[in-house]
């Protein structure tokens, strides 16, 4: 079993092999699980319990279950191991959620409290976890509690701490970051929904770091291209990023990014990774597959296709990989 320096050090020489073959890691501290193993892949785990949903909610038992296999499975070693190898006791941090269309369709507090328990569990303390957003009134509206103390995990918006003084750019971005990720966290879970999103096509993981930025308004032109893409750029997000955690639970396929129920439907599913385009690039796959279900047009028809995804993985960002060739898709 490694411990933690030599499981950095590992995924950081693992990480430079990555990029050899075409495929940048999003955190350069935590390489690709599949390409630790001596692989070129990027894996992705989709994970699905069927009796996740009933008529009282969502089962936190087997919603525990459910990240338990799935991270166990991300990394082939145990659950436990996964998290203390991914962060120290040293860390404070940031559970990047998505509750921009409030209840129905946000992250759901079940999973941040499984999450926030598995790190406390691993000897972080509660107050060094930050659930977090852009405004606290969106974190409210999707029925989280703001707190902030010494006593308990953290729960507030970038508009409680405001936005950096340095502006960071890369390509056709430029923008101040939260000061929640600049000065407060050390490491990101990125805890995205999956849902389609009627300007940029979808929203998963590279897209829900728009809500890290004070300006994500001016960066939906051109179905979000490049601009997604480059804020995934900003060496402050890429580092920080650990670990990507999709909301797969209730997804929506048209609509987005406001909560229609009309246009949801129970997936029952959590989707992780590392490498942010292979995620969206499946993401961007299962909208397309329940629009065909359900008989709408390809998001390519309506003018939204997600080409901002193939721009992430080519050679000027190298993001991660959208070819599923290159792509480990394991489903439990």
């Amino acid at each position: 079993m490694l411990d933690r320096r030599e499981f950095i050090n590992t995924t950081l020489t693992a990480g430079a092999a990555g990029a050899l073959h075409g495929t940048q890691l999003f955190a350069s501290t935590i390489a690709d699980p599949s390409i630790t193993k001596g692989a070129t892949k990027s894996r992705i785990v989709c994970a699905n319990h069927d009796d996740l949903l009933s008529k009282q909610g969502i089962s936190v038992q087997n919603l525990t279950q459910l990240l338990d296999s799935s991270i166990s499975k991300l990394y082939n070693m145990p659950a436990d191991d996964v998290w203390s190898h991914l962060f120290s006791k040293d860390d404070i941090v940031g559970l990047k959620v998505n509750c921009l269309a409030g209840r129905g369709l946000s992250t759901n507090i079940e999973l941040v409290e499984a999450i926030s328990t598995k790190l406390k569990k691993n000897g972080i303390p509660a107050n060094h976890i930050i659930i977090w957003d852009r405004h606290d009134r969106d974190l409210e509206r999707a029925g989280y509690k703001l707190y902030q103390g010494r006593r308990k995990v953290q729960c507030y918006g970038s508009n409680k701490t405001g936005f950096s003084r340095k502006l960071y750019e890369h390509g056709a971005v430029a923008s101040l970051i939260s000061v929640i990720l600049e000065q407060q966290c050390s490491a990101i879970i990125n805890l995205p929904i999956l849902k389609d999103h009627g300007i940029v096509g979808i929203s998963a993981a590279m897209k829900n770091n728009f809500g890290v930025i004070n300006n994500p308004n001016k960066y939906h032109d051109n179905v979000g291209d490049p601009y997604v893409a480059d804020v995934n750029m900003l060496p402050i997000i890429r580092n920080k990023t650990r670990l990507i955690i999709c909301d797969a639970i209730t997804p929506q396929y048209e609509g987005g990014p406001p909560f229609m129920p009309q246009w949801t439907w129970n997936m029952n599913s959590l989707v992780l990774g590392t490498d942010p385009v292979a995620l969206d690039t499946f993401a961007w796959n299962v909208i397309e597959k329940k629009r065909r279900e359900k008989g709408f047009p390809p998001l390519k028809e309506v003018g939204r296709e997600p080409v901002y995804i193939q721009t992430a993985a080519d050679r000027d960002h190298k993001l991660g990989t959208n070819n599923m060739n290159n792509i480990e898709l394991i489903q439990l």
